[in-house]
């Protein structure tokens, strides 16, 4: 599952690729992002700010409530599940992505390995979302069977849609928006770094 993806574009440079309206942000995101953080999603033909993850409730040992813990990809053949169906149906959204990273190696030792679109500085993967009382807007993104050109890695990847596919996916019924949610058959840029999948905070 992806944990971990970048953006390098500005909101207005989004906003451009994606000929939509910025919204005010407030303030910058973060080019890493991780599960539980803020970052810029297009939906309703405008690039605004949501949190990376449904909010899962969760209680502790003695029943307390504890913090709710981002639920931030959705596979496909749960999206028909109580917990996604709605957002599927009803509220469906372009996560722009520079790259996004999964861990590979051994445990312990597991590094960053990144894909990215050749010769291009943003794509879009598909993703759902809804408001929350917890965070305000929340998204997840959508993750299907990998690629041959993943599945050495890992066994699903995001679903990456081609421009000409955007419209379909935000607008079209939930049969037309799922027939989209296949491995991506294009080739990918790959960059195996020896940057640690786990960073201390701060570094």
């Amino acid at each position: 599952m992806c944990n971990l993806y970048k953006i390098r574009s500005s909101h207005t440079e989004i906003a451009d690729f994606f000929d939509a309206v910025a919204q005010d942000f407030g303030a910058n995101t973060a080019e890493e992002v991780y599960p539980g953080y803020p970052a810029p999603v297009v939906a309703q033909g405008m690039v605004r700010p949501m949190v990376w993850g449904f909010p899962l409730q969760r209680t502790g040992a003695k029943g307390q409530p504890l913090k709710p813990k981002p639920v931030n990809n959705t596979r496909t053949d749960k999206l028909k599940s109580f917990f996604w169906r709605n957002s599927f149906e009803e509220r469906r959204c372009l996560i722009p992505v520079s790259r996004f990273a999964e861990a590979e190696g051994q445990r312990g030792a597991m590094t960053r390995t990144w894909f990215s679109m050749p010769n291009a500085p943003l794509f879009a993967t598909a993703g759902i979302w809804r408001q929350t009382d917890e965070w305000g807007e929340a998204f997840s993104m959508i993750m299907t069977e990998a690629s041959p050109q993943v599945a050495p890695i890992h066994n699903r990847m995001p679903v990456i849609l081609p421009r000409d596919s955007w419209a379909q996916w935000l607008e079209g019924t939930p049969q037309e928006a799922y027939r989209l949610c296949a491995p991506y058959s294009e080739p990918l840029a790959i960059d195996r770094t020896d940057e640690p999948w786990f960073k201390p905070k701060g570094a």
